[in-house]
């Protein structure tokens, strides 16, 4: 039965498309929209930018659905105007990938019209090259900063940290500050609670973080605060106080750096453990102005505070200078014994055990200048307000 109206249908519409000129054959024809759409990049275009090319227009009447989908068939989020006659993307498109446009748009009579295309975003020929200091899975000190290098100078900050949002379990707030073109640091107003979980969350392979330079990396790091451990050396008392969470308060004899010349002084100031070292050698030859005798010797038990050169490290001293004199160059010294990489019943050998990185160290009434900010993660020294 089915089949026979169909052939029915056939038949009536054959015979009217047929039958020669008249009204009636006008009247057969179907109108066709006044309304013209314009999608841009045009059909085919090859190496589009992931931003600002795409928009798909219409005069003559009023867009009433865009659908921009990708190879995974996801439509890509975007918004008509109030006035119905544009339609734009809200984010950027990825790059290195094939868009296909559906457009429709309806005149004032209600007829509608459509439009196809495709079209292939860039393949970025130059990279930002981001790296930062942290590691998925890893567990930080409370005094963790989160730090973002890039190989080539960025010139749309304000893409970058767009692309760059932060998940905590206690919802503290995570902002970022730069020290230059291309360096970005993160952290909360005040020392992570201990045991938050953080994600760093990272979208930066379509950001053109300058022109014809993009951002490379699309990833997600995971990583956990520890306990709290803030270690506060007083260059004046010759003494370093350790309070961490859930323990009786250590003090611990130091030597801090020298009163003279000022290249062995200690910088005052909020500073963060970034590197557990072991033994590693010292080498007055990087030390920037450095003023005094020559030196390049091993130390144990060595913590990094700066890239500069500040450590909390072991050292063998006969003379004893531990909790009386500032004798190093510079750096915080703790007892530790003769022994090549030192001992772990030392001093040094159970502070070093004791600390992770991100754990924070703040050196006080030293005869030497504020550590530089920049220097290291020692972004703390920053208020909120200018952060």
């Amino acid at each position: 039965m089915a089949a026979a109206a169909l052939g029915c249908v056939l038949a009536v519409t054959t015979a009217c498309s047929s039958s020669g000129s008249g009204a009636g054959s006008e009247a057969a024809k179907p109108k066709a929209s006044a309304a013209v759409i314009g999608i841009e990049p045009g059909n085919g275009a090859k190496d589009v930018k992931p931003t600002g090319a795409l928009k798909v227009t219409v005069t003559n009447g009023r867009l009433t659905e865009v659908a921009v989908t990708g190879p995974d068939g996801k439509a890509v989020p975007g918004a008509l105007s109030a006035d119905g006659l544009s339609w734009v993307p809200s984010a950027g498109l990825a790059v290195s990938t094939a868009y296909k446009v559906s457009a429709k748009a309806a005149d004032a009579a209600g007829i509608v019209a459509t439009a196809d295309g495709t079209f292939t975003t860039l393949t970025p020929a130059k990279g930002a090259g981001p790296q930062d200091n942290i590691a998925d899975g890893q567990t930080y000190g409370v005094g963790m900063i989160v730090s973002l290098t890039f190989k080539k100078p960025v010139e749309d900050r304000a893409a970058v940290e767009k692309a760059i949002t932060f998940d905590t379990s206690d919802h503290s707030t995570v902002k970022g500050h730069w020290f230059n073109s291309t360096r970005i640091d993160f952290r909360p107003e005040s020392f992570w609670k201990p045991q938050t979980k953080v994600t760093a969350h990272y979208r930066l392979k379509s950001v053109e973080t300058a022109p014809g330079v993009y951002g490379e990396v699309d990833s997600d790091q995971s990583f956990t605060i520890g306990r709290s451990r803030i270690s506060t050396a007083d260059a004046s008392s010759h003494r370093m106080i350790v309070q961490e969470d859930g323990k009786p308060d250590q003090n611990i004899p130091i030597s801090a750096g020298a009163s003279s010349p000022a290249s062995q002084n200690t910088f005052n100031g909020t500073m963060v453990v970034m590197a557990k070292e072991g033994t590693t050698v010292m080498d007055s030859s990087t030390v920037v102005n450095h003023e005094g005798p020559a030196y390049k010797v091993k130390m144990p038990h060595a913590l990094r505070l700066t890239p500069t050169g500040t450590y909390v490290h072991g050292k063998y001293a006969p003379d004893d200078p531990f909790g009386s004199r500032n004798t190093s160059h510079g750096c915080v010294g703790l007892e530790d014994s003769s022994a090549e990489d030192g001992s772990p019943d030392t001093p040094a050998g159970m502070f070093y055990d004791a600390s992770i990185i991100g754990d924070v160290v703040k050196v006080q009434n030293s005869v030497g200048k504020q550590v530089d900010p920049a220097n290291g993660l020692s972004g703390w020294n920053i208020s909120w307000d200018k952060w």
